[in-house]
């Protein structure tokens, strides 16, 4: 069956990324936890005060049930009366400030009906943006996509604009990347299209963040910075509780708490009218967090 053969594939993936990470870090371990509700079972990987990364999550579910009406509601599924989802959803907090924020998520939705898709992608959110190495992780991405679809990077790239967006601030979460939701996996072409660029995106993860990490790890920062990280942190949060779909979708699906925020940052803060000196590097980070940035070919 399609649903045993990709969440067989994502939870193999689940490891090969903790894997990985735990490499990369050199010092912390994930912890697993193999939880089971009525609607389902998943793996929750936690990675906690490691020498470069701070918190690192990696959750791999796989879920079903019947599809409640908040549920039809919030996902907008018109037809169908039982469901079936699986997928692994990663977030990365670093150490040092100089480091980016990262997040990736593949999924697969399957409706009793027949009606399936595949959505996902990855998104970097830098405490402070480095203009060349937010250039080089979108030709990262950019690169993987044109080997499914030549469409694919320049869509999900404003896709990723778009749904990577506080409203209430004006500003982009950080420099985006790729997202995609509703894409058809119902015939056997775009099934294999979608799991396997699915499955493609997951494997590039670590290599690309590991790259940026290690790029970082070991700069001197100040107090200054270390306090403007936790303000970072805190409009990641303000996402993820506001508009963030897996968040909405795993409490309406009477998913399980503790993994769904995983995704928050061990500390944040908020501090009232925060102004960011003029020519500093915070205020260059926020001169950039907006739109349709043609990071591919950005000076």
């Amino acid at each position: 069956m399609r649903n045993d053969k990709v969440a067989f594939a994502y939870r193999n993936l689940q490891q090969q990324i903790c894997a990985e990470l735990e490499e990369a870090d050199g010092k912390a371990r994930f912890i697993t936890d193999h939880w089971e509700k009525e609607i389902g079972h998943g793996y929750t990987m936690v990675l906690t005060n490691g020498d470069a990364i701070e918190k690192a999550a990696v959750n791999f579910s796989a879920v079903g049930g019947t599809v409640s009406e908040r549920m039809r509601k919030a996902l907008k599924i018109e037809e169908g009366e039982s469901y079936f989802a699986t997928g692994i959803s990663s977030i990365i907090h670093p150490r040092n400030p100089h480091a980016p924020i990262t997040h990736m998520n593949v999924r697969y939705f399957q409706l009793g009906s027949g009606k399936a898709w595949f959505g996902g992608g990855i998104d970097l959110t830098p405490h402070f943006v480095n203009k060349k190495e937010a250039g080089w992780f979108h030709r990262e991405l950019k690169s993987i996509c044109d080997q499914f679809d030549l469409n694919f990077y320049s869509d999900y790239k404003k896709w990723a604009d778009d749904y990577f967006f506080l409203p209430h601030r004006n500003e982009t979460r950080g420099v985006g990347g790729i997202f995609f939701d509703h894409q058809d996996g119902e015939g056997i072409e775009n099934f294999e299209k979608f799991f396997a660029f699915t499955q493609a995106l997951a494997e590039a993860y670590p290599r690309i963040y590991n790259t940026l990490l290690n790029a970082n790890r070991a700069k001197a920062y100040t107090e200054e910075e270390k306090n403007w990280q936790t303000l970072r942190r805190g409009r990641y949060v303000e996402f993820n509780l506001l508009y963030d779909r897996g968040t909405k979708f795993g409490l309406e699906s009477n998913g399980r708490t503790e993994s769904i925020f995983l995704s928050m940052p061990p500390m944040a803060s908020w501090v009232y009218d925060y102004q960011a000196r003029e020519g500093s590097a915070e205020a260059n980070t926020l001169s950039l967090l907006k739109k349709d940035v043609d990071w591919v070919n950005i000076d």
